[in-house]
């Protein structure tokens, strides 16, 4: 994030810079920015928040992160190691050191929410309570912050609102997973989306990957999806920060704005690449698109795969009813 470590800060907030934030920090918060020291690389910073903070176990941050979970482990211990001999001090950093550490911080609350958003295992879809502490802290972060460093710390707490909306549409009342298209969007907060949008129309300075995903998320709530703008962003998104997942989103969305055929290339690139080998929703996505191809028969093979890897039992309903509308048994 070059636009927040090159600039300079307002002039308003410059007799702030000497201020110790640590009396009215809360705790959790403090926690955080000592996890995200610089003096960790990014990687373990997030792990290690992830673990200590969030209370995410090794095996599910290592699904995030898609490596293997002895690798994850030696991270986190090795990350625990470097801050004890380090001495680095428990504590939210002075005004003039906060934004080395607000990469870090903001990836750290974002995997928080997204596992709270779409836990990567156990019996429910979602942890709303764990979501809801992340949009907390980012709340709390974004005061922290000075003016001239806010623009993706506002980005990301719009784009958790947004996400966030959708809570109450997302299960029905058995617990089971409802696809985005057939949600009830009378079941969104409306007030959430409402103040995301106050947030992301207010001026900004730089155009990141957050505000990117915020506006991706805008888009899902308006009153009718438009799938081409969505692609567009995506591939805009892809450029600034790429990822497999990035892939896998602008392939989906393709599938819905260009036809199914569109989609279904760019996944099986996408599966050839092999970088989301083993992550279910690769398979997932391909069975709905061949489904909505009119291909049956592959699309049962496709979710009979996204089945064997789905790890929370509210995803694995939902692909078995998905097989039995097809005519498949599980």
């Amino acid at each position: 994030m070059d636009e927040l470590t090159g600039g300079s800060f307002a002039p308003d907030v410059a007799d702030l810079v000497a201020r110790t934030w640590d009396e009215d920090a809360d705790d959790r918060l403090r926690l955080i920015f000592t996890c995200a020291h610089p003096a960790l690389p990014l990687h373990a910073r997030v792990a290690l928040t992830l673990r200590t903070v969030a209370g995410l176990t090794t095996t599910e941050i290592a699904r995030a992160f898609l490596v293997p979970e002895p690798t994850m482990a030696q991270r986190i211990v090795r990350a625990k190691n470097r801050i004890r001999n380090a001495g680095i001090p428990y504590r939210v950093p002075p005004l003039n050191e906060l934004p080395e550490r607000l990469d870090g911080v903001l990836a750290v609350l974002y995997l928080v929410f997204t596992e709270g958003y779409s836990a990567t295992s156990g019996e429910h879809l979602l942890r709303i309570d764990l979501a809801a502490e992340a949009i907390r802290l980012a709340r709390l972060t974004l005061e922290l912050v000075p003016p001239a460093a806010q623009d993706e710390a506002r980005a990301l707490l719009a784009l958790m609102l947004l996400q966030h909306s959708r809570r109450d549409a997302r299960t029905d009342d058995a617990g089971d997973l409802v696809p985005f298209e057939l949600q009830d969007r009378a079941r969104w907060d409306r007030a959430s989306i409402r103040e995301a949008r106050l947030l992301l129309d207010a001026p900004y300075r730089v155009r990141g990957a957050y505000r990117l995903q915020a506006e991706i998320a805008r888009a899902h709530a308006a009153g009718a999806t438009d799938w081409n703008v969505i692609a567009t962003l995506y591939a805009e998104l892809r450029q600034l920060s790429p990822s497999p997942f990035i892939d896998l989103n602008l392939a989906i969305a393709r599938g819905f704005a260009e036809g199914p055929e569109a989609g279904l290339t760019a996944l099986d690139a996408l599966e050839a690449d092999g970088a989301l080998s083993g992550y279910h929703l690769l398979p997932a996505a391909q069975a709905d698109l061949l489904r909505r191809a009119g291909k049956r028969d592959a699309a049962a093979r496709r979710y009979s795969e996204a089945l064997a890897l789905a790890p929370t039992e509210a995803e694995r309903r939902y692909l078995t009813r998905r097989l039995q509308e097809l005519g498949r048994e599980d």
